[in-house]
């Protein structure tokens, strides 16, 4: 690898968020020295954590999870959905950054069998990382990218074949960690598994799960999909417990929770913009007031104020919505306001709470929708239940990880069955096909999944069309599009980004045209 590659890591590891007491100190700062994997890693992992973030925070607008809160404006492309190569540019940019650092963790382990638990969980990330890209852009630089000044003007491959690819590259993970024994430990550079394997190769076949699960109903990949889920080895488990990022988050700026940091407050204890400028939405908060389903417990562990004076609204609504609470966000249930703010359980937990990049609750619901489609053999309401069941633990968790003495998520998930008689969106026996199954089953990952991971859910959106919304609704019960929609879909809503102006600046050649964000599918999505 040429040295400027090793250049550009070590000036990302040493100037991103996850800064220098996240990392240790270098010996010798005025002088620039080689990066081990093993040093690099866990910045890659943060930087991830925060790549997740921007996903996601980006996608709560398309999704419904978050709309304009009264009192503001400017929001433009992001309720009319007029996107152009300048919308969510970021997202393109810091994502090949973060997969740069896992490319060299991966290039400089390779032939090293002591390094091969690095070599690893590079190859998990990178297709982690991979797969989001594709997820919004399609076709993206991969078999040419990342070399540097090797080739500056990397190709565009097809979404299908990266995607076959990033399979390809978790099976030889698992298969590594499989098999190694004398690998040298990883220990406290893990920053989300904290050195222990076993939890990677569990998280690289949910991981592998969730793409197969992509690529099964897609004419140009399902005899793929069903040659990997002949072979699949469940015998390796799968997450069994919340995939979670912390470096050690400290109240200083820079360095806190960065949804924190985003939607509560900054080290100093003043309220963060977006917790000003945004509130929650009416089509996603009546999945717990009642509205469409009734849901006491995660509500209140949700949404501060619940239910009765939660300020919602609608998206591209600029003259009615409500406003946002003044001391605090919509989204933290704790008590005190700014630098007073205690620890709590809920979404915000605290300012050194970790970041969850997967939830063991998508685990079950992965798992229920391949024993319901006949993927893989086993009990797809007894996977639902226990996805739900695992999005109240997460909830009801605080900052430590530990259950709140103050909330039983055992309970609250049987109250919430009862509280919905005749819900097959709640009580999975009552599901009378495998449309109202599959129906169950991605609304319930909607639900865990609120504020988490909009990449996720959007994605599924996509590609299922749940939850259900009425398409050309203005019901803002019915249908998280906006009122200022410029989509030409009957749902009225994007399918994609588009390419960043930096491609269309430095690599203009190779990127794909006539991308369109209402009719340029990602190819597993239905036409």
């Amino acid at each position: 690898m040429k040295n400027i590659l090793r250049i550009i890591t070590l000036i990302s590891f040493v100037s991103l968020t996850a800064c220098e007491s996240f990392l240790g100190d270098n010996e010798n700062p005025n002088q620039a020295t080689e990066a081990t994997p093993e040093l690099v890693l866990p910045n890659a992992l943060v930087n991830t954590a925060n790549l997740l973030y921007s996903f996601n925070s980006n996608a709560m607008w398309i999704n419904g999870n978050t709309v304009n809160a009264g009192g503001y404006g400017g929001f433009g492309s992001v309720v009319t959905y007029n996107y152009t190569t300048s919308s969510y540019a970021t997202l393109w940019t810091d994502a090949y950054d973060d997969l740069v650092n896992y490319h060299y963790i991966e290039t400089e382990s390779a032939d090293d069998p002591l390094l091969a638990y690095s070599n690893a969980i590079a190859k998990i990330m990178i297709a982690y990382d991979y797969h989001m890209l594709v997820d919004v852009y399609g076709d993206v630089p991969y078999t040419e990218a990342l070399q540097g000044t090797d080739n500056v003007t990397p190709k565009y491959d097809s979404q299908t074949a990266i995607y076959q690819d990033l399979v390809a590259k978790l099976n030889a993970a698992i298969d590594i960690i499989h098999n190694t024994e004398n690998a040298n430990a990883i220990g406290s550079g893990d920053v989300m598994f904290g050195g222990d394997m076993e939890e990677w190769m569990r998280f690289a076949n949910t991981l592998k799960l969730r793409l197969l699960i992509r690529m099964a109903d897609a004419e140009e990949t399902s005899s793929f999909a069903a040659t990997e889920f002949a072979s699949f080895d469940t015998d390796l488990g799968f997450i069994s417990d919340d995939a979670m990022v912390n470096p050690g988050y400290i109240a200083t700026d820079n360095k806190q929770n960065p949804y924190w940091n985003a939607f509560h407050s900054d080290a100093a204890g003043s309220l963060a913009g977006q917790g000003r400028s945004r509130i929650p939405s009416i089509y996603t908060f009546s999945f717990y007031n009642g509205d469409k389903i009734l849901d006491q417990g995660r509500g209140a562990a949700t949404y501060r104020a619940f239910p009765a004076d939660t300020p919602v609204g609608q998206l591209g609504e600029l003259n009615n919505n409500p406003a946002a609470l003044s001391s605090q966000t919509a989204w933290y249930v704790g008590t005190g306001t700014g630098a007073n703010a205690s620890n709590t359980i809920g979404l915000l937990k605290g300012r050194t709470a970790g970041v969850p990049l997967m939830l063991e609750a998508e685990a079950h619901f992965l798992l229920a929708e391949a024993y319901m489609k006949g993927y893989l053999s086993g009990d797809d309401q007894a996977a639902f239940n226990a996805g739900v069941l695992a999005s109240y633990q997460y909830l009801y968790e605080d900052i430590s990880g530990a259950t709140s003495s103050d909330w039983d998520p055992e309970t609250d998930f049987e109250l919430y069955q009862e509280d919905n008689p005749g819900n097959y969106l709640v009580n999975y026996e009552l599901a009378a096909s495998p449309a109202q199954k599959l129906e169950a089953i991605i609304t319930q990952k909607y639900i865990a999944y609120n504020f988490i991971n909009a990449q996720e859910t959007w994605s599924e959106f996509r590609r299922t069309g749940y939850p259900t919304i009425v398409e050309g609704s203005s019901n803002p019960e019915r249908t998280f599009a906006s009122l200022l929609s410029n989509s030409t879909r009957t749902d009225e809503l994007p399918v994609r980004y588009l390419y960043s102006n930096t491609e269309f600046q430095l690599n203009g050649g190779n990127v794909p045209t006539g991308i369109n964000q209402f009719t340029s599918l990602i190819f597993w999505q239905p036409q």
